[in-house]
């Protein structure tokens, strides 16, 4: 699965890692908030490296839908729900700050992009009240919300019962700004190190970053990762990892213009691609990782709910991307705990990266360079204070049971099959007992491996993924190739791969 943006990327200039190298700042991750830091930081004159396991936004930030908006469903709703006016509020402003600037630089760096009306709409009359929330928090924040008129949803060829609208959004191709943002780094006298893998950390006496290829060190420490690497602060039981899925259709007739969300569920996401023709990106079905009972259906199910209103509409391209929720619904930015002020971090974006990561990166790089707290715009004050309140709580209750519960299924399900088993056909995976231990024995490319189907960070009992053909983890969303790989969450350590047999 291949995201539509990633057919022909930019290349971008890395340089070789210097084992035992020390810099003002390390920033882990390659994605929009670890470029974004990056590159106001270097400006700045700071000496800054940036290193990624992988390529640049391997992640969520280059497989995202591209959407640039400050009406985001029902986010702003279900935050006042919980929250007083004035957090939603600095959220609001937060957003801004960081759309303002990633569009600015997008500008200034030759990213193509287009204007939208956004539309947060519900798909039947149960969902007119949730509309109706965002229209009022949205208004209430400070956003020029409207409620969309009959006649400009009455051509739509899908369901629209209401709909809140904000006019002057954004689209772009997220892997066209973040190779842009990764060349503006560069060319501000960054480090950019890419294939370099970070396996540990320590901040005493100075930070040092430890990777595949050596050692760092450095003054400062920025974990972009998705979700931090390193527990300290068990951050990891503060958010929840979901994945969503994106299909890219050819469409025979012109497709809407504007950028919908729909707050209801199933959840539909759709966004016009005007630089390839008659285009259309379809997305949603997001879900708890390692806990569906079937990735590949659910993509499966957005073609065919696009085909039934597009007809002709032919899928070209299909991805998905993960992301990260905290419980209070406000991302996590600022100081690691047990860092000693030395590590900073982000996270919980909840989807919406692409005005998050930038807003996260100016706040980071304030810290970094030690700005006053009155000097810092009233939203970043605002929004560095986490309130927790009584939902926060029970949604953090309500979603480390069911990882408790996932644990313990997962155990339970390993021991009512014992290896050995029926070799998998191709693309599939299950989970057996051996010994007491659950294996995961899985057929990909005609190569049928055996790895350990227990998760190296905490524990967990692996679930395959039958679309991304990935063993993922229900508990805290660490995923790892069939070959026992990490590929991305928590997890810094490999699946021991324990056999392997080709058809050849």
């Amino acid at each position: 699965m291949s995201a539509l943006w990633k057919q022909d990327p930019r290349p971008v200039p890395t340089q070789p890692f210097e084992r035992g190298a020390h810099r003002d700042v390390v920033i882990v991750g390659a994605g929009l908030t670890g470029l974004s830091t990056g590159v106001m930081l270097a400006r700045d004159g700071f000496d800054v490296a940036v290193l990624d396991a992988g390529d640049i936004a391997a992640g969520a930030s280059g497989s995202n839908t591209g959407k640039v908006s400050l009406l985001q469903g029902s986010t702003l709703s279900t935050i006042r729900a919980h929250h007083p006016a004035s957090l939603v509020h600095a959220y609001v402003e937060a957003n801004r700050a960081g759309q303002e600037w990633i569009l600015a630089f997008a500008d200034a760096a030759g990213v193509d992009r287009t204007t939208h009306t956004a539309y947060s709409y519900a798909q039947s009359a149960d969902g007119t009240d949730t509309v109706d929330a965002e229209h009022d928090a949205a208004r209430e924040a400070g956003l020029s919300t409207r409620i969309a008129a009959a006649d400009e949803l009455a051509g739509l060829p899908f369901p629209v019962a209401r709909a809140v609208a904000l006019d002057d959004q954004t689209a772009l191709d997220p892997d066209d700004l973040t190779r842009a943002l990764a060349a503006a780094f560069v060319a501000a006298g960054g480090t950019l190190h890419t294939g370099v893998r970070v396996m540990g950390m320590s901040v005493i006496p100075r930070p040092e970053v430890r990777t595949t290829l050596g050692e760092m060190t450095a003054g400062q420490v920025v974990l972009a990762t998705g979700i931090p690497i390193i527990d300290r602060g068990l951050t990891f039981a503060k958010v929840s990892g979901s994945r969503s899925y994106c299909v890219a259709f050819d469409t025979p007739d012109p497709v809407p213009e504007g950028l919908y969300l729909s707050v209801d569920g199933p959840t539909r996401s759709l966004r016009p691609v005007a630089e390839h023709g008659s285009r259309l990106i379809v997305g949603g079905n997001g879900h708890p990782v390692g806990r569906a009972e079937s990735e590949r259906r659910l993509v499966e199910d957005l073609v065919t709910w696009t085909q039934q209103h597009f007809p002709g509409a032919e899928p070209t391209h299909r991805w998905s991307a993960q992301d990260y929720t905290s419980h209070n619904l406000i991302p996590f930015v600022g100081v690691l705990p047990r860092g000693l002020g030395r590590v900073r971090f982000a996270t919980g974006y909840a989807k919406w990266g692409l005005t998050n990561a930038p807003w996260a990166a100016l706040r980071l790089a304030a810290e970094i360079r030690g700005q006053a707290r009155e000097e810092l715009p009233q939203w970043m004050r605002q929004i560095g204070t986490r309130l927790t309140m009584p939902g926060d709580l029970g949604r953090g209750i309500v979603e480390n049971a069911k990882v408790a519960g996932a644990a313990a299924r997962g155990w339970v399900g390993a021991e009512r099959t014992a290896v050995p088993v029926p070799r998998p056909a191709e693309g599939e995976g299950v989970v057996a007992e051996r010994h007491g231990r659950p294996v995961g024995i899985s057929t990909v490319g005609g190569v049928t491996r055996a790895v350990s189907a227990v998760c190296s960070h905490l524990g967990g009992v692996l679930d395959w993924n039958d679309a991304e053909r990935s063993w993922d983890c229900p508990l805290h969303a660490s995923r790892f190739a069939p070959d026992g790989t990490r590929l991305e969450g928590p997890a810094r350590r490999d699946l021991p791969c324990l056999v392997q047999r080709s058809d050849d």
